[in-house]
């Protein structure tokens, strides 16, 4: 037996912890790899934190995501604390279903939200990336999540749902509103979350009058053995392809430019591989940008329908599951140098997307935003430097999205 001791278990969901939850996560998977704790909201959950555990826990059937197979207690109390996901506005979409319903829904809106469908929006998505970066490339200064990571996806995902350009800017102030406080109930936030909701029912039933070839219209013609979306399912759908897409894909922009800025031999081998105009090392430097400092923290929640044991832990019925994929991503047990960021990584199947039947439906769409902003940004303005003590960066505090509240950014102004 070792005489070494065990250092102190780390403190959780501190502002220190959420600049740098990677030493807690190292910590957690030595130590106590399924771990039970107390959420800031009060509700006790379980955090699976090792490679393997936490792809046999994202794919268990026993795992539901319906928030009512949560423990009574918890809802004697009051104390579920999931966001969003209590929200009578937000109504039944795939991130809180099960199958059959899970089954049914996904099949139908996959055959509007196509690989084809995405692939074709490139053009777009490109002319949008050159049109924000034109916006303040002769500055010579920016902040990355403002002007470039926030406004990329929301306005991306609009045209792709097929919102009209003169309602874009109300999204974008919605959207706004619910990253900042993490699709909470109260003020604002509900405010904001009723009328995107009021106003996605409207749009699906003029588009119902006046189908065209956008992302909305797909959700109404989709049909499966004479089965179609509701009005409320498609509106659910578009609700979460724009809410979760887009968050998703602030973070993976921002994160993953971070990465590159405090990396600078990993940046300036991507930056001459772009200006050879090979894009392999683009391709597998977002997987490890996914990898290294992923969008997505922790899994969305999951609740067990049954006894079960996950890494030899037994979990009761009605407890809350919470995958943590930044900590099974940095597992040195499937990683090699799983602290190093290294964008020509070829053995690489991170859990940023989640695993499962509860796969990102957008991973395309959000790979694609990802490699335009990034690859274009660094070849555009090719002296990017980070305008800020990393240690004066602040980052947003949540269980679900870890990602910058801001990015400054200093480079030499474009003529």
């Amino acid at each position: 037996m070792s005489d070494t001791p065990v250092p102190a278990r780390p403190e959780l969901f501190t502002w220190e912890f959420a600049a740098d939850p990677y030493p807690a996560y190292a910590w957690l998977r030595e130590h106590a790899p399924v771990h039970r704790t107390t959420l800031p909201s009060g509700v006790e959950a379980w955090l699976v934190t090792r490679y393997a555990d936490a792809r046999q826990a994202l794919a268990d059937s026993r795992l539901s995501k319906n928030p009512a197979h949560h423990s009574e207690q918890a809802h004697r109390t009051g104390r579920v604390g999931i966001p969003g996901e209590r929200q009578a506005d937000l109504m039944t979409h795939l991130l809180n279903i099960d199958p059959p319903d899970h089954t049914r829904l996904r099949r139908l809106v996959s055959k509007a939200f196509t690989p084809r469908r995405v692939a074709e929006f490139e053009p777009r998505v490109q002319q949008l990336t050159d049109r924000l970066i034109d916006s303040f490339a002769g500055r010579g200064e920016a902040d990355l999540i403002h002007e470039f990571a926030f406004p990329l996806p929301i306005y991306a995902i609009c045209d792709l749902l097929g919102v009209p350009a003169e309602d874009q800017d109300d999204f974008r102030d919605w959207a706004g509103m619910m990253i900042r406080h993490h699709g909470g109930q109260r003020g604002g936030v509900g405010r904001a979350v009723k009328k995107m909701r009021a106003y996605l029912l409207e749009l699906i039933h003029r588009k119902r009058a006046d189908l065209g070839d956008d992302l909305i219209s797909g959700l109404i013609r989709a049909s499966d053995h004479g089965e179609h979306l509701t009005e409320n399912e498609a509106a659910a759908m578009a609700f979460i392809l724009l809410f979760a897409g887009f968050e998703t894909t602030v973070n993976l922009i921002g994160n993953g430019l971070y990465a590159l800025l405090r990396n600078p031999g990993q940046r300036e081998l991507l930056q001459a591989a772009l200006g050879r105009g090979d894009g392999a090392l683009l391709e597998t430097g977002i997987e490890e940008l996914l990898r290294y400092d992923g969008p997505v923290e922790l899994a969305t929640w999951r609740f067990a329908t049954r006894p079960l044991s996950i890494g030899g832990v037994d979990i009761p019925v009605g407890d809350p599951v919470l995958v943590v994929l930044a900590a099974a991503d940095r597992d040195p047990a499937r990683f090699a140098d799983e602290n190093t960021l290294d964008l020509a990584r070829k053995d690489n199947p991170h859990l940023g997307f989640g695993h499962g039947i509860h796969y990102c439906i957008g991973a395309p769409l959000a790979r694609l935003e990802g490699r335009s902003a990034i690859g274009t940004l660094l070849t555009r303005l090719p002296d990017l430097h980070l305008a800020a003590d990393p240690s004066e960066l602040r980052w947003r505090g949540g269980l679900i999205m870890r990602g910058l509240r801001e990015l400054p950014v200093g480079f030499t102004p474009a003529s």
